[in-house]
C-alpha cells in the first residue's frame, strides 16, 4: 500500500471531524504507518498546547492505516481499547505519529503509537491500541 492509496482510505472511511484533522499519510509499512498532524491553532488549548483529544483521536486513525496496510486493504474494524499517556505539550509544531502492529490476528490488532513533536523531535505521548477486525 502506497501513502497516497491510505490517504484515500481516510477520505473514504473517517468521519467529518476526523478528516478535519487534516491528518497526511506519511509511510506505510507492513507492520506500520506514519502520519502527520499539521498543527492548527484550533486544535489548541488555553495556553497554546495542543488538545489531548486530537492527538487520541491521530493516534486511533493511525492504527486503522497501519491495519489497513498490513491487510492489503481497509476492512471494518473498531477500537475496543485506547491508552495514552501525555509526555509533554506540543505547541506551535506539526506532530508525527507512528502507529506499530505487536500482533496482527484474524480478529484483532494490538499496535503501540508514539507522537513526537517535529519542531523538536521530542515524544509528545505514547499510546497502545487493540482493535477488532468486523470484516
Amino acid at each position: 500500500m502506497t501513502p497516497a492509496e491510505a490517504d484515500k482510505i481516510l477520505s473514504a472511511n473517517f468521519a467529518p471531524w476526523v478528516l478535519d484533522l487534516a491528518l497526511r499519510v506519511e509511510a506505510v509499512g507492513e507492520d506500520r504507518a506514519v502520519l502527520l498532524l499539521p498543527w492548527s491553532q484550533r486544535l489548541a488549548r488555553e495556553g497554546g498546547g495542543l488538545s489531548g483529544q486530537a492527538l487520541m483521536a491521530a493516534a486511533d486513525t493511525a492504527t486503522v492505516i497501519a491495519v489497513s496496510a498490513a491487510r492489503g486493504g481497509f476492512v471494518p474494524m473498531t477500537t475496543v481499547q485506547q491508552s495514552t499517556s501525555f509526555q509533554r505539550a506540543v505547541t506551535g509544531a506539526d506532530v508525527r505519529i507512528e502507529a506499530v502492529l505487536t500482533k496482527l490476528g484474524r480478529r484483532t490488532a494490538f499496535a503501540d503509537i508514539t507522537l513526537s513533536d517535529t519542531g523538536s523531535g521530542a515524544l509528545a505521548a505514547r499510546a497502545s491500541t487493540v482493535y477488532a477486525i468486523l470484516g
